[in-house]
C-alpha cells in the first residue's frame, strides 16, 4: 500500500532539479501512506513528473521501489495498492518470455501491460489498486482505479496543468492547486455524509470512478479527455437478471465458499506480519474463519468495545475468537477516548466526511497496527448479499406499497411520517424484543421518515435516493448550491429491469461503498500506516453473488441468507444470529452531553452565516429539537459539523472563495 501523487504541465521550462522537488512535496504529504521509501521520476522535456511513497508488503527488498520503469523502459509506473493474483500472472509471462528482476507485483503490472496492452491487463488483474502509468512512446499518461474504488485517486486542471494524487493532501502541495469550494458537491455532501464520484469538495478537482481509465495526452494536456471504463457493475447487474445462478441452495453455498476461500488465499500473500478486523458479525466472522483454516497459527486479530452495551460488539466477537481459536486482541475505549479521535477527522479525510463510523474504524485501524502491517476486513458483504436493513423495506414493505394506487401511497407515506423518528426508534426497540433478527435496528426512525418521503413523492426509481437521504432538499441548506445537487439517481437509470431492491443494491455497490464504506476504511487505515485488504470485493466473488436469486440473500425476513449457510459450517448460529448492530458510537447523546459546547460553536447562527455556505435558518432548528430530545438528528447534525469542523482546520479564511 502506498501513496502516488503526480503532474502534467504544458510548461517545458522547468529544471529536473525542480520538478524532482515538486513531485516529492506533492507525495511527502502522503508519507503516512507509504512511510518505509520515497521516490520521483521526472521528464522535464515532457513536462511530468511523478511521486511515490511505499509501504512495503510484497518483496521488502529496494528492488520494490518506485517510481519503477518496465523493461522496454517504455512505461513507468507509479502505484498504490496490491495485484493478488501477480505469483500466477508473472508464471504466464514467463512463458511468454519476460524475465523478472525482483518478487514485487509492480513488476509484473508492468510486464502485463507490456505483453497484453493496459486494458485487457487491467481485465486480467485481481486486486485493489490506483496507479499513474507514463507510456514515453506515445507521451500519455493513464490514471486507473481498481473495480470497486478501494484505492482512491484524484485528479484536478489548474492554470493547464494537470495534478494528481492518492489524497487531496497531494493536490494541494502543487501551486497551482486552488481551494474553492463546490457549493453542488457539498449539497450533494449534506444528502448523502459523502462526497460522492466523480465530484469532490473542491472546484477543478474529480475522483476518478472506480473501474475506469483517464488517458491524457502530454503533448496536448489541454485536451478534454472523460474516463473510460474497463468494467462495470451495472453490466454485471443487468447481466445477472439475463443469467442468473441455476443451481439448489447447497450448490450456492459451496460455490460461494469455494470462492470467497480463494480470495482470501490471496489476501494472505504478505511479507509482514497479517491480521484481520473481528465484530462477531456474519462478514468479519467468515472472512475470519476461512483465514484460519488456511493458516497454521492463529490469526490475529482485533476488536474495539465500547462500555455503551447497544454499541458494543466485543463480546461477541471475542466469543467467535476463542471459537475458531484466533489470537484475538480487544481494547475497550471510553467516550473520552473516542471523542479525542474527532479533531483528527478533517486532516484524515481531507474532504467533509459524516459516517460517525470513521471513529471506531480509526481506533481499530491503530489497535491493529500496533501488531501487523495488514489486516483482512469483512465490508463489501452487506452490499452484495442484502445486509442493511434497508434492503428488507426494498424487498417487502416498498415493493408492496409501491403497488398500491397513488393516494393510498400518500396516505401510508403521510401516516409513516406523522410520528417522529424517535417515536419510531423506541416502537421498533421493543418489537425487537419480539422479533430480535428481524427488527431490532438502532435508527430505524430515520429510514421509516426516509420511506414515508419515498411513498409520497415518487416511485421505485427514486428509492436509493429517497432512503439514503441525509439533508432532504440539500439545495435549502446550501447557500448557492443548485439543483445539481438533489439526486444522484441517474446513475441505476439503466437498471429498470433490477427489482427494487436489487437497485438499491446497485445504488449503494456504486456511490456508498465506493464513497462511504471505503473511503471510511482507506483512510482511517492509511492514516496510520495499515494495509486493509476485502476479500468480498474480489471481482469474481461479486459477479457470483450478483447471480443468486434474492431469495438466496434474503429469505424469511433473514439477510444475507446464503453467507449464513456458508458460516454455519463453521460458527455455530448460537454465536451470530442476534440483531445487526453496525459498527458505530452514540453520537447522538454525546452531542447533547460531552460534545454540546464544541457543537454548539460551530453552529452559532453568527458561525455560519460568517462561513456563508450552511443555512442558519435550517440548520438550527434542527440542532434545538436535538437538544431538546424531541428529535433525534444526530445523522444530520454530523453533516452540517463535519462540514463546519473541516472548513475550520482545512482552509485559511483568506482563502475561502464565495
Amino acid at each position: 500500500m502506498c501513496g502516488i501523487a503526480g503532474f502534467l504541465t504544458p510548461s517545458r521550462d522547468a529544471s529536473a532539479e525542480n520538478m524532482h522537488a515538486m513531485a516529492r512535496s506533492m507525495a511527502d504529504a502522503l508519507q503516512h501512506r507509504g512511510p518505509d521509501d520515497a521516490g520521483t521520476w521526472v521528464d522535464p522535456s515532457a513536462g511530468v513528473g511523478l511521486g511515490h511513497r511505499r509501504l512495503s508488503v510484497v518483496d521488502l527488498s529496494p528492488l520494490g521501489h518506485q517510481p519503477m520503469q518496465s523493461a522496454s523502459r517504455r512505461y513507468v509506473i507509479v502505484y498504490n495498492g496490491e495485484i493478488y493474483n501477480f505469483r500466477s500472472l508473472r508464471e504466464e509471462l514467463t512463458t511468454l518470455g519476460h524475465a523478472f528482476r525482483s518478487r514485487s507485483d509492480t513488476e509484473v503490472m508492468l510486464a502485463a501491460i507490456t505483453q497484453w496492452g493496459l486494458y485487457d491487463a487491467l481485465r486480467r488483474f485481481n486486486g485493489m489498486f490506483a496507479f499513474a502509468l507514463w507510456d514515453q512512446q506515445e507521451h500519455t499518461l493513464h490514471l486507473a482505479r481498481d473495480r470497486f474504488g478501494e484505492k482512491p485517486l484524484y485528479y484536478g486542471r489548474f492554470g493547464g496543468t494537470l495534478i494528481f494524487g492518492s489524497e487531496l493532501k497531494g493536490l494541494r502541495a502543487h501551486p497551482s492547486f486552488r481551494n474553492n469550494i463546490d457549493r453542488d458537491a457539498l449539497g450533494l455532501f449534506m444528502r448523502y455524509g459523502y462526497v460522492p464520484t466523480p465530484y469532490c469538495i473542491y472546484e477543478g478537482v474529480r475522483k476518478l470512478p472506480a473501474a475506469s481509465v483517464l488517458t491524457l495526452s502530454g503533448t496536448n494536456a489541454d485536451s478534454q479527455r472523460v474516463p473510460e471504463p474497463y468494467w462495470s457493475l451495472t453490466d454485471v447487474a443487468l447481466r445477472s437478471v439475463g443469467s442468473p445462478f441455476q443451481g439448489s441452495v447447497e450448490e450456492a453455498a459451496t460455490e460461494l465458499e469455494d470462492l470467497l476461500k480463494d480470495s482470501v488465499r490471496l489476501r494472505l500473500e504478505a511479507d509482514v506480519p497479517l491480521g484481520a478486523f473481528l465484530s462477531g458479525g456474519i462478514d468479519s466472522s467468515t472472512v475470519v474463519a476461512l483465514m484460519q483454516g488456511q493458516v497454521t497459527r492463529p490469526v490475529r486479530t482485533f476488536t474495539i468495545g465500547f462500555d455503551e452495551a447497544r454499541y458494543n460488539e466485543a463480546e461477541d466477537a471475542k466469543k467467535v475468537a476463542q471459537h475458531l481459536g484466533t489470537d484475538h486482541t480487544e481494547l475497550y475505549v471510553s467516550p473520552a477516548e473516542a471523542m479525542a479521535v474527532i479533531p483528527r477527522l478533517s486532516t484524515l479525510y481531507d474532504e467533509p466526511f459524516a459516517d460517525s463510523s470513521q471513529i471506531p474504524t480509526f481506533l481499530i485501524s491503530s489497535l491493529a497496527r500496533r501488531h501487523v502491517t495488514v489486516s483482512l476486513s469483512g465490508d463489501g458483504g452487506d452490499e452484495l448479499l442484502a445486509g442493511y436493513s434497508r434492503y428488507l423495506l426494498g424487498s417487502g414493505i416498498t415493493r408492496a406499497l409501491l403497488r398500491s394506487p397513488r393516494p393510498v401511497r400518500n396516505l401510508i407515506g403521510r401516516t409513516l411520517g406523522a410520528l417522529a423518528p424517535a417515536t419510531w426508534d423506541r416502537l421498533f426497540g421493543q418489537l425487537g424484543k419480539l422479533a430480535p433478527s428481524i427488527v431490532a435496528q438502532r435508527r430505524m426512525g430515520s429510514k421509516i421518515h426516509r420511506l414515508a418521503g419515498l411513498l409520497t413523492n415518487g416511485s421505485a426509481n427514486v428509492a436509493p435516493a429517497s432512503i439514503m437521504s441525509i439533508w432532504d432538499r440539500p439545495k435549502s441548506v446550501v447557500l448557492g448550491s443548485t439543483d445539481a445537487a438533489e439526486s444522484m439517481s441517474g446513475l441505476i437509470a439503466d437498471a429498470t429491469n433490477l427489482d427494487p431492491t436489487h437497485r438499491m443494491m446497485l445504488a449503494d455497490g456504486l456511490t456508498y461503498l465506493p464513497d462511504d464504506i471505503l473511503v471510511k476504511v482507506d483512510r482511517a487505515s492509511m492514516g496510520v500506516s495499515l494495509e486493509t485488504r476485502v476479500p468480498f470485493l474480489d471481482h469474481r466473488v461479486a459477479e457470483f453473488c450478483w447471480r443468486l436469486p434474492l431469495s438466496m440473500k434474503i429469505r424469511n425476513g433473514q439477510q444475507k441468507w446464503i453467507l449464513r449457510q456458508v458460516l454455519d459450517k463453521h460458527v455455530p448460529k448460537s454465536l451470530i444470529d442476534r440483531p445487526k448492530t453496525g459498527f458505530a458510537v452514540p453520537i447522538g447523546a454525546w452531542l447533547r452531553g460531552p460534545m454540546r459546547d464544541w457543537a454548539e460553536d460551530l453552529l452559532t447562527a453568527s458561525s455560519l452565516r460568517a462561513q456563508g455556505f450552511l443555512n442558519p435558518d435550517r440548520v438550527r432548528p434542527v440542532w434545538e429539537n436535538h437538544l431538546s430530545e424531541r428529535e433525534n438528528r444526530q445523522e444530520q447534525l454530523w453533516c452540517a459539523l463535519m462540514f463546519e469542523s473541516w472548513m475550520t482546520e482545512q482552509l485559511q479564511p483568506s482563502a475561502v472563495s464565495a
